[in-house]
């Protein structure tokens, strides 16, 4: 897998948990942060976790979170991260790596679909 392959998998995961995890506007330009605990809970949370890979996939109806995720990942899988932080840029490394090994079969179609 190239590196632009991986950045863009990593960055749309990453827009996934902000999205996820922050109580903001869609309109919001800004985010808040998003602590490490957060990224924990919801990587930990195996129900919820499915229902948005399942959602990025279209195999399932999206929730505001889900339908928040595939108006991003255009803009994610044109290599861009508008504003994102070093600390978000650790957590979404942390998220692909966890996605890739505990959800292979998942991993292999979000490959497939934003990737190839």
């Amino acid at each position: 897998m190239n590196n632009t392959t991986l950045f863009t998998i990593c960055s749309l995961f990453g827009v996934w948990v902000t999205v996820t995890r922050a109580a903001t506007p869609i309109e919001s330009t800004t985010r808040p942060p998003i602590s490490d605990e957060q990224i924990e809970s919801t990587l930990n949370d195996r129900r919820y976790l499915m229902r948005q890979l399942k959602c990025a996939l279209g195999e399932a109806p999206c929730d505001p979170v889900g339908r928040r995720l595939k108006s991003l990942a255009p803009l994610v899988l044109r290599g861009t991260c508008p504003n994102c932080t070093q600390q978000e840029l650790r957590q979404v490394q942390k998220i692909l790596a966890y996605v890739q090994k505990n959800y292979p079969k998942e991993w292999n179609k979000v490959l497939q679909q934003y990737a190839g």
